[in-house]
Formats: C-alpha cells, sequence, structure tokens
C-alpha cells in the first residue's frame, strides 16, 4: 500500500497503520580528531568499486563495465580525441584510489573529501583540475530520504565522478549521451556533461519536493476531517525531511554561483550559459523547499488548534452539565440535611426544622421543582447560544 492508498482509507483504518519512519539516511563524521590532512579511512561497509565508461564524441559512443582500474585508463586511452566519463560507483577499493592519486596526481586532501562522504557542496580549483561536491537526494516508498555525496574531478576531456552506493538518479544524463547524437551533451565536452550530471542532481530535488507537497496536501485533507496524532506524526516527518532537503539545497546554489563566477579554463564560456539555468533551477528549489517548510509548520499549528479547538468543545459541554447539576445539587444537599420536625421523645415541635420534610407528596414536588429548573437552564443556555457549534 503506498503513501495515497494509505490516506484513501485513513478515517477508516488510521488506527490499524503504522506510523512511517521518515528517517534522513546520511552519513555522519567519523574520523578520530587530530589526524594529519589528507588521511583517509576506507569504510568498512564501503561497497566494492564498479568503474562504468563512456568514451564520445558527437558520432561515436563507447562503454565499459569493469572492477579493474588499469582496465579503465586502457579504455580512454585508446580513443585520446574524444571526451570520457568515469564514473565510479563504490568507495570501498583501496587501489582504485591509490591509482587515481598517481595517474591524475590528485591531491591527497581530494581523496580525503572524496572517502568523507559528509562533505557540503563546493568548488575547488586546483589548475590542471577541478574538484566538485553535490549532494544527491533519493527518496524511496518508505519515506526514508537518502542523502549521499556525489564528487567529481573536471579533467580537460574527462569527468571522473565518485559515488557511495550502486543506485543513483543519473540514468537519464545516460540515456541522453546513447541517444543524444550531435546533441549538446556530445558535442560541448567534459565540462557540459559535468553541468548535465549536476542539472540532474537539482531536477531530483523538485521530484521529492513534489511528492512531499502531495503528502502535505493529503494531511491537510484529513485535518480538516479528524484531527488525529498519526497525521502529527506525519506533519513532523515530513518537515523533518524538508529541513534535511534545505540543508543540501542552499550549499548547492552556492557551488552553481562560484561555477559561474571562476575563471578556470575547464569550464567553458558556452557551458557557462547552461550552469546559469542550472543556477535559477537551484534558487527556484529553495523557494519551493522553504514554501513546504513553512506549510508543515502552519499545518502543525493547524492541527495543535483543531486539538485545542476540541479540547474547548469538551470543556465546554462539561461545564453545561455541571452548571445544570449545580443547583440540583445544592438542593439534594439542603434536604439531605434531615432535620427532625418535632422531638422523638417529647413530641414538641422544633421551631425553624424543615417542614417540607412532612407534607404528603414532597419528593415528587422537589423533584418537579429540580427538573423545572433543570429545563429553565437549558433554555437559558441554547437562548445564549451555548449549543451552538
Amino acid at each position: 500500500m503506498d503513501i495515497k492508498d494509505q490516506f484513501t482509507q485513513l478515517p477508516h483504518t488510521l488506527s490499524k497503520l503504522k506510523i512511517p519512519r521518515f528517517r534522513v539516511i546520511q552519513p555522519k563524521r567519523k574520523n578520530p580528531p587530530g589526524q594529519g590532512p589528507g588521511t583517509y579511512y576506507i569504510n568498512d561497509n564501503a561497497l566494492s568499486s564498479k568503474l562504468f565508461v563512456y568514451s564520445y564524441d558527437e558520432e561515436h559512443l563507447d562503454e565499459l563495465q569493469t572492477t579493474s582500474i588499469d582496465e579503465a585508463l586502457q579504455f580512454m586511452a585508446h580513443y585520446p580525441e574524444r571526451s570520457h566519463w568515469l564514473d565510479i560507483k563504490g568507495l570501498g577499493t583501496q587501489e582504485v584510489l591509490n591509482t587515481m592519486q598517481i595517474h591524475f596526481k590528485v591531491n591527497p586532501l581530494v581523496l580525503e573529501d572524496v572517502v568523507n562522504t559528509y562533505q557540503r557542496p563546493k568548488v575547488q580549483d586546483y589548475e590542471d583540475y577541478l574538484f566538485i561536491t553535490s549532494r544527491m537526494l533519493e527518496l524511496d516508498r518508505g519515506l526514508q530520504l537518502k542523502n549521499e555525496q556525489l564528487s567529481f574531478l573536471l579533467f580537460p576531456k574527462l569527468v571522473i565522478s565518485f559515488q557511495e552506493d550502486y543506485d543513483d538518479v543519473l540514468d537519464p544524463v545516460r540515456n541522453r549521451l546513447r541517444k543524444s547524437v550531435k546533441g549538446n551533451i556530445r558535442a560541448l565536452g567534459a565540462s557540459y556533461l559535468l553541468y548535465a550530471l549536476m542539472d540532474t542532481v537539482m531536477d531530483h530535488y523538485f521530484t521529492i519536493a513534489n511528492r512531499l507537497g502531495e503528502e502535505l496536501e493529503m494531511i491537510e485533507d484529513h485535518l480538516y476531517q479528524k484531527p488525529r496524532k498519526l497525521l502529527m506524526y506525519r506533519i513532523q516527518g515530513v518537515k523533518k525531511l524538508v529541513i534535511s532537503m534545505r540543508r543540501a539545497a542552499w550549499p548547492e546554489r552556492d557551488k552553481l554561483n562560484e561555477l559561474l563566477r571562476t575563471n578556470s579554463v575547464l569550464i567553458t564560456e558556452d557551458t557557462k550559459v547552461f550552469i546559469r539555468d542550472a543556477y535559477d533551477h537551484s534558487i527556484q528549489a529553495i523557494d519551493l523547499i522553504e514554501s513546504m517548510k513553512e506549510t508543515a509548520s502552519s499545518l502543525l499549528d493547524l492541527y495543535l488548534s483543531l486539538i485545542s479547538n476540541k479540547m474547548n468543545e469538551v470543556m465546554k459541554t462539561l461545564t453545561i452539565i455541571s452548571a445544570i447539576f449545580i443547583p440540583l445539587t445544592f438542593i439534594a444537599g439542603v434536604y439531605g440535611m434531615n432535620f427532625q420536625r418535632q422531638d422523638p421523645v417529647t413530641g414538641k415541635v422544633l421551631a425553624n426544622n424543615m417542614p417540607e420534610l412532612y407534607i404528603h407528596n414532597g419528593y415528587l414536588y422537589v423533584l418537579g421543582g429540580m427538573l423545572l429548573i433543570a429545563i429553565f437552564q437549558i433554555w437559558y443556555f441554547a437562548k445564549r447560544g451555548w449549543f451552538r457549534d
């Protein structure tokens, strides 16, 4: 059962539904303090590296999948005139990282940032190449947000990407490479490929935002029907995911802005036109995320307000009941004192005691009087509008 189906049956099956966890899966800093710069440790849980090579020009595209970095380098060496994309999935193979450092003369600080996958989006210019990081977000059907680091090295005719997992959101770029004969992605070289990868990552933010937006709309609809605790949990869960998206989206905007301002010859003027468009997308994504954050906060306030109103209605009902029974309880208490009219020993009439205790049908008279008082109060409360919604 997906999220929409759950909400469709929400009024009837809410008590049987499990509360979604709304988890954010992201790496945490685990390096010991005080270690030397450029030092990195491969996580024991890191996946072994799989290498995917795409060598292309306007007329041709050749692909290779391997686990050997030497085989990948030899494959690219066969096509020195082409542009290349070396996609490395999994950071658990030490040989791959060592060969990358030696063959491409990569600064150890860069490899440290590649392996320690808690970096914020940024751009670093190392003259011979650019080092760029992005946050790639994926939302599964269980509303768990995967926040993965995607790192790039940009050379004149080569883009190298590093990612932690085998799954990603970059298939649209691969499909464009395979199908877009004589298109921009084939013609404008490595810098355009880098733009296409970053723009695809940013566009996926809109996919996640739209899904969370639909979630908030369904929550709002059911809040007006009947506010329940599960709805509050869902609102808080969505807000947690939106905050995580916000933390990723703002640095993405700053990173794209820095690429627009860079003087590096690796980013061509033709590519900067498209990066400017990706920068606009990042601003739109931030606006959408900020709007959803405010919406989630408003829905949470609405839930608390509805619960408060519901509590006020309960207190109002109890107040009306209490107001009706207070005079009746007073009358019953007065006649429950049972003061004698006559002294049982001497037979003397006692002054100022209850003569009503011995009149005929006194019990019925008192009950009738109490009933009339209750009816009068109900009429009075109704006239004052206490029973109106």
